[in-house]
């Protein structure tokens, strides 16, 4: 029996704009999962572990998050939001602590500090996710 999981992604404005170009098209020429839905949010720091865990109770069967990276040394390479990927990180580690204390794996939830623009690593971590969600099997929620 095949199963496709359904993988929910939250990604800052500025790390995934170029990658909705063209209504997602780019992403689909180079191989994105369709199996995940794309939220844009103006900055991963507002998201809320509330947010996250409704993605599962909404039947996802992963979640993650995709920010800004936290350091760098050239203007542009760090959080536009200067620390709301590293207030984004911290949240996505409580939901991973929350899973881990319901007894479903905390890799279920992930966050990702990826360069702003189309890098292959933004499609690299998707494929990423589905791989390792689809060997986990469907979330228990």
């Amino acid at each position: 029996m095949s199963f496709t999981p359904d993988i929910r992604l939250f990604s800052c404005h500025y790390t995934s704009q170029q990658s909705c170009a063209d209504e997602g098209k780019e992403l689909q020429d180079l191989n994105f999962p369709d199996n995940i839905k794309m939220t844009r949010v103006v900055c991963t720091g507002k998201l809320e572990e509330v947010t996250l865990l409704k993605a599962f109770e909404d039947g996802a069967d992963g979640v993650y998050v995709v920010g800004c990276p936290t350091t760098g040394d050239e203007e542009g390479e760090i959080c536009h939001n200067v620390k709301g990927s590293q207030r984004a990180a911290k949240r996505v580690q409580a939901v991973r602590e929350a899973l881990a204390e319901l007894d479903v794996e905390p890799d279920r939830a992930r966050m990702f500090h990826l360069p702003r623009g189309l890098h292959p690593e933004f499609v690299d971590t998707g494929r990423q996710m589905n791989e390792q969600i689809s060997k986990m099997g469907p979330s228990p929620f």
